[in-house]
């Protein structure tokens, strides 16, 4: 299995935890007999958030003999997919736009975390009823702020279309890169008058703009999506965190279920433990493991463990349960969206 990931790029800070949690499953899988008997041989490389490079260590695995393929960002991710339908090679990534749910364009993507289309759609919704609970008679009004990159931007144009079919007054804006303050920008937020807002970007600028957010006065409501949604966000943010809400596919060690017991048990016998490492190590996890029980299938059928028998053993998948990490995970020939439910926490 080939993997690329992010330890030295711009999101390097969710990347390096998923990273370990995937290789941790390498090993905790491996030292448990592997699948069905094979050990897991997984080849990766950092490939520090850059699109080229991507494309350079897909080519070189590939060649290798990879049989599947684990990928990190929306603009690699949707860089290759052509490539990965020409190569029959099964594909997850941590990237959940929903561009790669397109079975004609992309038929050997996919996805186990909520699509940031349905992420959107969902934080629009409970911003309606957080509304609507609070008394308000009208509608509200709702921005979305964003990483300037296709990632950043994969979830406005569906939760714009949600929105707007609803009667939301609807804005959006990008988060300049490398910006040291978002004071203009929670400016033209306020100007709108904005009562919720969400954010679609990683932690570490999330927290800065929640910094600016209190130390400006800005009242409205933060709804996080799921890369700056952790606990990165809590300790670089602190007090200006305060009463956020999250759309989290993949439940906080915060809050146990049975899916983190085997992450935790491995953490603590290699001198750490989930609640150090953080949800974004389960995220990596319960991904391979995803991977890996698509696997079986084919060795347990009998047949060549090869790309496509490997998707279509994956598309027999069915209410495949990670232990209460995510929303049960669920694949068809026409729709690889493993779920479409997540839990929101404050």
């Amino acid at each position: 299995i080939g993997a690329i990931f992010d330890l030295t790029g711009g999101t390097a800070d969710v990347g390096t935890p998923y990273s370990e949690g995937m290789k941790a499953y390498v090993e905790w899988r491996n030292a448990n007999g592997g699948i069905e008997g094979h050990p897991i041989d997984l080849r990766s490389a950092d490939y520090a958030y850059k699109v080229d490079q991507a494309e350079t260590l897909y080519t070189q695995y590939v060649q290798e003999g990879v049989v599947a393929f684990m990928g990190w960002g929306t603009g690699d991710t949707e860089a290759l997919r052509t490539k990965i339908a020409e190569d029959k090679i099964p594909f997850m990534s941590a990237s959940y736009s929903a561009a790669l749910l397109d079975m004609t364009a992309a038929p050997y993507n996919f996805l186990i975390g909520t699509s940031y289309s349905d992420q959107g759609i969902i934080a629009v919704r409970w911003a309606m009823d957080d509304w609507k609970a609070k008394g308000n008679a009208d509608m509200p009004k709702v921005a979305v702020i964003h990483n300037d990159s296709p990632f950043g931007q994969s979830p406005v144009a569906d939760a714009k279309a949600f929105a707007e079919a609803n009667g939301v007054a609807f804005t959006s804006l990008a988060m300049p890169k490398g910006a040291t303050d978002y004071v203009a920008e929670l400016a033209q937020m306020s100007t709108f008058g904005a009562n919720y807002v969400i954010v679609q970007n990683v932690s570490s600028p999330a927290a800065l703009l929640l910094k600016d957010a209190k130390t400006q006065g800005f009242g409205a409501q933060f709804i996080l999506l799921n890369w700056c949604a952790d606990e990165i966000l809590l300790k670089l943010a602190g007090d200006a965190a305060e009463g956020v809400a999250g759309t989290i596919p993949f439940t906080p060690p915060s809050s146990p279920v049975d899916g983190h017991g085997d992450p935790d048990a491995w953490l603590k016998a290699n001198g750490s433990s989930l609640a150090e490492k953080g949800l974004h190590f389960s995220q990596g996890w319960w991904t391979m493991a995803v991977m890996a029980e698509g696997i079986a299938r084919v060795i347990k059928d009998g047949k060549e463990v090869n790309g496509e028998n490997i998707r279509a053993a994956l598309e027999t998948i069915q209410n495949f349960e990670t232990g209460g990490v995510t929303a049960p995970i669920s694949f068809a020939p026409d729709s690889h969206r493993g779920n479409a439910s997540l839990r929101i926490f404050k």
